[in-house]
């Protein structure tokens, strides 16, 4: 992700002089990883339940690094675009989450979710402020090769530093299962929040076609100090948002605050679309990043809390699916709008998306503190199961599936009572 990221602060300013460059190339360019990943992610998951997670993973990195070497060979935009959507093919987030749900108990797998979280929104802030710097002192070629550098770290690490599981743990809560799919997407708590996802990408990826000139070009800021502006307006975004998130989680508020916060991305996005300047842009870009580092942080929260019992891991390939389109979709919808409607329209493009995101999230239901735990049936018969297991407290949803020793066990984490539940995981 480091990797993918690094651009965006660099490339609508280090391609402005590529013989082909148009604004709709440079939106291309942005989203075309987008479109592969999202049309591949899935598909390799499954595969890796198949093949197993290592030889995926590699090969996802090797197609990377082959996507890195030609976008730093590429001296026009249609190289770059090319060479972009080659890096997308290395889709491996949904196989990499499937082998984190192999190797850890069902105890520890949350930690490991967010940790991984965590890392990609920490990339994010780096990419901001590493791109400038690799840009000003190689060039963009210069980024695309620390890029294929970054895959063959990774190729070193999947070889020698992630163990491979003992067994692969086919269960509903870590892999996606394409018979699941029909009755998810139409599921009205998962079509807002994959309708969420898709927008913050979409409004992040456009935004970015013109961010970079803007800075540039009407607040006159060289590229030496570009990290340094990123770095404030994200790290500022980042304790802006702090405490919105606290007062959520504290008071139960987190709706309102989710919903206040796409207003004000929109609020910060209209401004952008008719007035700029020295003070009200770096202002209005604060907001729009704390807006985005706040719902990138709740959507997969407010997910995994709504997917119904035994749907996991086929609801979260939906939503990076709908991720990867929106990162697409804005790449490609915001060159269009800045190539026929300029800055001003490239931004009224994006405010119109996300109010229609604040309309659509009007209708979204409260998150209840639940969670799902896997737990093993072994030689018992199902009804006898189910008879001990749904009187213990706190239990709210039991999913038995036929043909399966695994139970997906719904609970209210505030009220259960984990101790009698802890015979039947892991054994």
């Amino acid at each position: 992700m480091l990797g993918l990221f690094m651009v965006l602060p660099v490339l609508a300013l280090a391609t402005a002089d590529y013989p082909d460059f148009t604004p709709l190339m440079l939106g291309m360019t942005l989203g075309a990883y987008g479109l592969t990943q999202a049309i591949l992610q899935i598909p390799l998951g499954l595969l890796s339940d198949r093949v197993g997670r290592h030889p995926v993973i590699i090969g996802g990195l090797l197609m990377f690094i082959a996507g890195s070497v030609v976008a730093a060979l590429a001296d026009t935009m249609a190289g770059l675009v090319f060479g972009r959507a080659l890096q997308g093919t290395g889709a491996i987030a949904s196989t990499l989450m499937a082998l984190v749900a192999d190797l850890t108990v069902e105890q520890n797998r949350s930690k490991a979710m967010a940790a991984i979280g965590g890392s990609i929104g920490f990339s994010f802030m780096l990419a901001m402020m590493l791109g400038p710097v690799l840009a000003a002192n190689f060039g963009l070629s210069g980024v695309f090769w620390a890029t294929a550098l970054l895959g063959v770290i990774g190729v070193f690490v999947a070889f020698f530093l992630i163990p491979k599981a003992a067994s692969m743990r086919r269960n509903r809560e870590s892999m996606a299962d394409t018979r699941q799919m029909k009755g998810l997407l139409r599921e009205p708590n998962l079509m807002r929040l994959n309708f969420g996802i898709f927008a913050l990408h979409f409004a992040l990826m456009a935004a970015f076609v013109a961010i970079p000139t803007m800075l540039s070009n009407e607040l006159g800021i060289n590229e030496s100090n570009l990290p340094w502006v990123y770095l404030g307006l994200l790290g500022g975004g980042f304790f802006v948002m702090l405490p919105l998130m606290i007062l959520a989680e504290k008071f139960g508020y987190q709706k309102l605050i989710f919903i206040v916060s796409v207003a004000i991305m929109a609020m910060a996005t209209a401004v952008l679309s008719g007035q700029r300047g020295p003070l009200l842009t770096p202002l209005m870009l604060l907001i729009f990043f704390a807006g985005f580092n706040l719902l990138e942080a709740t959507l997969p929260s407010w997910l995994s809390k709504m997917c119904p019992v035994g749907n996991r891991g086929t609801a979260m390939g939906i939503y990076s699916t709908s991720q990867f389109f929106g990162a697409f979709a804005g790449g490609l919808a915001g060159g269009w709008s800045l190539h026929e409607f300029g800055v001003d329209g490239l931004f009224v493009t994006i405010t119109l998306i996300l109010l229609s995101w604040a309309f659509v999230s009007v209708g979204l239901k409260s998150p209840r503190p639940l969670q799902t735990v896997v737990l093993s049936v072994g030689s018992m018969e199902q009804q006898d199961f189910l008879k001990i297991v749904s009187n213990v407290t706190g239990v709210e949803d039991i999913l038995l599936v036929k043909g399966e020793h695994l139970a997906y066990v719904q609970v209210d984490r505030l009220q259960v009572d984990m101790p009698s539940l802890q015979p039947y995981i892991n054994r």
